[in-house]
């Protein structure tokens, strides 16, 4: 006889958040066809389809919602009391899941990941990277970085220290060629590389200068929705371009980018780490957090 374990039971929750199974399967690091395999063994066994399955889409019958209702705060309890009894490890062990957006992964991999990993060997870390605000509990992370204005706030935040700024910048060539704006409003004539949000919607420069604020909503010959193709557009002189400072220091520092606009770009709240209260962390929550910690009060 068939008896569903607690990996299937995951998925099935994994494939209703989701919507999709290869989404499901990704999260839970396995082939869409295992997962697809495993959800059949289940259904096969229960006589009742949990999922009605289309080429272009995944939902829940009535059976599946039910399904759902009855195993899901049932597995919250089984989910917690691993944690508990994770808590007490000595040693840090299992898989920690993060999620954050790429400017703020490629800040926190080298000081506070990779160093992680080094202390603790046994702890496997899932870096997830996307631009959009998610809910990590829902989604099944362990933890988030974001701008310290983009916590939520019923999570508890570490701060991790430096203040961001945004920088506006241009090639030397398209400098020479245009001028400098002197002021945010001097940006409507000029050609910009053009922000797409991750909700579809443009991304309007944001100024601030001696308690004046301007938003400016740019053109330009192109859209993109990642910085790494609008630094490549930049430097090729295309337009002016907005960013993280710390996608184009470095461009600064060796004169491929000219800074201009710098007066109107303050620094603001830096990045933090946050994390749901939980009565049980784990060993590695626990040592995570408190590396993080430790890196927040150093001085860099």
């Amino acid at each position: 006889m068939y008896r569903p374990g607690l990996n299937d039971l995951d998925a099935v929750i994994a494939i209703a958040r989701k919507a999709s199974f290869r989404a499901a399967a990704l999260e839970l690091g396995m082939s869409t066809t295992a997962l697809s395999n495993a959800v059949g063994k289940l259904e096969a066994d229960l006589g009742v389809r949990l999922f009605n399955r289309t080429t272009r889409s995944v939902s829940l019958t009535d059976a599946g919602r039910l399904f759902i209702e009855q195993v899901g705060p049932a597995l919250q309890d089984i989910h917690g009391a691993m944690e508990a009894v994770r808590s007490q490890q000595a040693t840090p062990s299992g898989t920690l899941r993060i999620n954050a957006f790429a400017m703020a992964a490629r800040e926190i991999l080298s000081p506070l990941v990779l160093d992680f990993l080094r202390r603790y060997p046994q702890v496997h870390v899932d870096l997830v990277t996307e631009g959009r605000l998610v809910d990590i509990v829902a989604e099944g992370f362990d933890l988030g970085v974001r701008g310290a204005d983009l916590v939520p706030s019923d999570m508890i935040a570490v701060s991790l220290g430096q203040p961001q700024r945004y920088a506006v910048v241009g090639s030397p060539a398209y400098i020479e060629k245009h001028g400098k704006p002197g002021v945010p409003p001097d940006l409507l004539h000029h050609p910009c590389i053009r922000v797409r949000l991750p909700n579809g919607s443009l991304y309007r420069w944001e100024f601030e200068k001696d308690g004046q604020t301007a938003q400016i909503a740019v053109s330009g010959p192109i859209t993109l929705d990642e910085a790494s193709l609008a630094r490549t557009a930049v430097l090729e002189g295309i337009g002016l371009g907005f960013f993280m400072e710390q996608n184009v220091r470095a461009d600064i520092e060796a004169g491929r980018l000219i800074r201009v606009l710098e007066d109107w770009t303050p620094p603001f709240g830096g990045l933090c780490l946050y994390y749901p209260g939980r009565r049980n962390p784990s060993a590695a929550l626990k040592a995570f957090i408190s590396l993080a910690r430790e890196l927040s009060a150093t001085p860099r």
